[in-house]
């Protein structure tokens, strides 16, 4: 499979600037959904077929196997939108410098597309049936904690022995554990008035926001691996008027399912009542991800991962994340998971986004013969 892989690696960067220059953030409908036909029109070139997971809000996600699979036992995840708005790409489209390559979700995840089809055309080319053992999910909110999506993973990974995340290397490494997490959006609602003519007649929002904000962040605990953040705030009409408007989005991150229930219960409570009279408060959100914790089981799917890494000349390790993914879900639900199967890059979320191009072919290398080795068990 090696000599296919890494004669394809041409092709592989072909495609990889293809979907680095569609615009597919979250919410940009029409891109991911462009994202997913072609990447869908490929898979359908090696004999896949797909069922399509209609969405509204969102783009359509995309659940792939072979039709000659029985009962795979292994299931895939990589998602396809991006955080970037649309309009990134006309700024900064797909672009080459040396052994890097750069662009909006170049890392994060559209190489791990790529390499996911590449491994699987590899074993195909091989003779192999191991691409008959799984099951594909491509979703299109992970950025937004899988909120769509999170059933169609929990459905289809419910009977699967094992679970591949796709999401890129972290430090050139897998990802073995991560943080759980929740997302909150508090609204309050107080009344305008004139700041210098009749303050006595408002009820400022703003100063609400305020206690409230001091509030949940006394709920941090780093010791125990707790940490509330109100990342975004927004309010108020001018500078010279009572605010009647604010709100603010919530960040959560947890180690443990108790945490999260926890936290929760917290910030339901404080935000339950007023501390500024006269203003009202709207919470919405829930913990989105669940803590995912280190098992036994997937202890021995990483042994035999750094195993066939070994083979290759990889020296891979394993470490837990303070950030979410789709691996919260699947290894919350006791499946034998692993993430951080992608190639190697840096600075997801950034303009400088990259990808490390020579790290290409041997990730593909290297899932092609996970697959090989989870199909021979």
């Amino acid at each position: 499979m090696k000599d296919n892989i890494i004669g394809n690696e041409d092709k592989m960067l072909e495609l990889i600037e293809t979907l680095v220059n569609i615009d597919s953030g979250t919410y940009v409908k029409h891109g991911v959904d462009k994202v997913g036909k072609v990447l869908l029109e490929e898979y359908k070139s090696i004999g896949f077929q797909a069922e399509i997971d209609e969405q509204e809000i969102v783009g359509n996600n995309l659940l792939i196997r072979h039709p000659e699979a029985v009962n795979p036992q292994i299931v895939i995840i990589a998602h396809m939108d991006t955080v970037f708005k649309e309009g990134t790409v006309a700024e900064r489209p797909f672009r080459k410098e040396g052994e890097y390559a750069y662009g909006p979700g170049v890392i994060d995840m559209k190489s791990s597309q790529v390499t996911t089809l590449f491994a699987l055309k590899a074993l195909i080319e091989s003779g192999s049936n191991a691409h008959k053992n799984v099951e594909i999910i491509l979703n299109t909110d992970e950025e937004i904690g899988s909120i769509y999506s999170r059933e169609l993973i929990e459905r289809t990974a419910k009977d699967k022995k094992y679970a591949l995340i796709l999401e890129p290397a972290q430090n050139g490494n897998l990802v073995s554990e991560r943080k759980g997490g929740g997302k909150y959006l508090l609204k309050i609602t107080g009344k305008s008035s004139h700041a210098g003519v009749a303050p006595e007649n408002g009820i400022s929002a703003i100063e609400e926001l305020g206690n409230k904000i001091i509030k949940l962040h006394k709920l941090t605990n780093r010791d125990e691996g707790i940490n509330v953040n109100v990342g975004i705030v927004k309010g108020g009409t001018s500078v010279n008027t009572i605010a009647p408007y604010a709100e603010a989005f919530i960040d959560v991150r947890i180690n443990t399912a108790e945490q999260g229930d926890a936290i929760d219960k917290a910030i339901k409570e404080i935000c339950s009542k007023s501390d500024v009279p006269g203003t009202t408060l709207e919470l919405t959100g829930k913990i989105t991800r669940p803590a995912w914790v280190l098992t036994e089981k997937s202890e021995k799917l990483i042994d035999i991962i750094v195993d066939e890494g070994k083979k290759l000349g990889l020296e891979l390790s394993h470490e837990k994340s303070g950030g979410g993914s789709d691996g919260n879900l699947t290894g919350y639900m006791g499946i034998p998971s692993i993430d951080g199967l992608g190639p190697e890059g840096g600075n997801a979320h950034e303009e400088s986004e990259f990808l490390y191009i020579p790290s290409l072919t041997v990730r593909t290398n290297l899932l092609a013969n996970v697959i090989q080795r989870l199909s021979d068990q």
